[in-house]
């Protein structure tokens, strides 16, 4: 019997429950038709809508500072890793062994302490405060579904009351509901009108402590992390002055490229035999015993048949006249032609490049800097000494001056690596073919 009558207080529980979800659900479609109206409380809605704006922001910030507490971790990992790297390649009799392996574990001391710090000053926290959000949410819910129970007794209510034929009981009943949706609603909505603007202010405060937290825990573990640092600098410092002779040399960057310009050299016929190839086009010899510095600047090789001398090449193109008088004299109308037709021939890189150059020096005050290689574009120091390993490199002596000169082809240099002629072998000898090379930038400093 009590089982039974156990399962009909159940069945009736869950009739009264389905009956009021009927009743709402009709009283909604009533108010969303116009039909019937609806109970608003502008005030309540806006704290509603602050509310969950609230929630939203404190979701993303537990989100990002769990991101955050992520990074720590993996950073601490890779610190740990890293020590531990150091640890394995400090042999036993090197100096300040047992102080690296100090400092190595109190670094791992600290970065645990640092991890364990935020996650009790700014993740618990933040925990908490976002730990009332969910029993507010379900309360601001019920509140609405009371508030359409409220609103579907007074409708009911209302109708009873403008009824042509009136059943008194019928009222009073309806009058009673009424009241007793009115009160509860009421209740909650009170308890809510208090607790979200309140709710909503805390937020200030909170914002302040977590990020005040975070910082003054990241200033602290930053300034006993440098004094970490600067320990194991002098430790380190002590070992170098052990072996100061044993001091890390700086090396050039390697070259990947295929070096045409060394294969170049190595192809170059000998003095009694004409060659065949070179490393740049160059205007066609002029017939005197020695070549311009123009043209020994090009390293063009004379043709095995050349009959009659040629123009040397003009300086720029707006200077034709002063380029013919400097090669030798006035010339005739045919040998006009075939130094135009030579100057034709020759690529347009050389053309721009004896252009830009010369052009420098004509604007520079009239022959400034005539006896500086073609195409000359800086000077640089040589910092450190330079050991050639292949043909087509300079040899460099710290402090050599190095005239920086471009790439005849650019595909052919390789990052890091420039193309010059040593200062004082162009002074003395002014032929590119024979002084220029190839040398790493990283080895010397830019002074012009």
């Amino acid at each position: 019997m009590a089982e039974m009558g156990s399962k009909g207080v159940t069945a009736g529980k869950f009739a009264s429950n389905m009956q009021k979800k009927l009743t709402r659900a009709q009283e909604k479609v009533l108010q969303k038709l116009g039909k019937a109206d609806e109970t608003k409380d502008e005030q309540f809605e806006q704290c509603v809508q602050n509310f969950n704006k609230q929630l939203n922001e404190g979701t993303r910030l537990q989100k990002d500072l769990r991101t955050y507490l992520a990074s720590v971790k993996a950073m601490h990992e890779a610190s740990k890793k890293l020590n531990e790297c150091l640890q394995e390649v400090y042999e036993p009799d090197w100096p300040g062994r047992d102080e690296a392996s100090k400092i190595a574990e109190n670094n791992d001391l600290l970065w645990m302490d640092y991890h364990q710090k935020l996650v009790d000053q700014a993740l618990l926290t933040m925990d908490t405060y976002l730990g009332q959000f969910p029993d507010i949410k379900s309360r601001i819910a019920k509140r609405g579904r009371k508030l359409v129970d409220y609103d579907s007794a007074r409708h009911h209510y209302e109708s009873l009351q403008t009824a042509k034929k009136k059943d008194e009981a019928k009222i009073a009943k309806a009058e009673e509901e009424l009241v007793k949706a009115q009160k509860v609603f009421e209740e909650m909505n009170v308890d809510l009108q208090e607790e979200l603007p309140s709710l909503w202010n805390s937020r200030v405060g909170f914002y302040v402590n977590t990020f005040q937290s975070i910082a003054g825990l990241e200033e602290n573990f930053h300034r006993e992390m440098s004094k970490l640092n600067q320990s194991l600098n002098d430790v380190l410092g002590g070992l170098e002055k052990q072996h100061g002779s044993n001091t890390f040399t700086v090396k050039a960057q390697p070259r990947k490229k295929a070096k045409l310009f060394s294969r170049l050299r190595r192809k170059k016929p000998s003095d009694g035999a004409p060659a065949k190839e070179n490393k740049s086009p160059s205007p066609p010899p002029d017939g005197s015993p020695a070549a311009t510095a123009e043209a020994r600047a090009n390293h063009e090789p004379e043709p095995a048949g050349a009959a009659a001398p040629g123009p040397a090449l003009p300086k720029s193109p707006s200077q034709p006249a002063e380029a013919s008088e400097a090669a030798g004299g006035t010339q005739e109308p045919g040998d006009t032609a075939a130094g135009e037709a030579a100057s034709n021939s020759l690529p347009a890189v050389v053309v721009e490049t004896f252009s830009a150059v010369n052009g420098a020096v004509e604007g520079s005050g009239g022959g400034a800097r005539v006896d500086l290689p073609p195409g000359f574009m800086f000077k640089v120091q040589a910092q450190h000494d330079y050991a050639a390993t292949d043909t087509d490199e300079l040899q460099l002596k710290a402090g050599d001056v190095v005239l920086v000169i471009p790439f005849q082809n650019p595909e052919e240099q390789d990052e890091g690596w420039l193309m010059g002629v040593k200062e004082s072998d162009w002074n003395q000898h002014k032929e590119l073919d024979k002084c220029q090379g190839v040398f790493p930038e990283n080895f010397t400093e830019r002074v012009q």
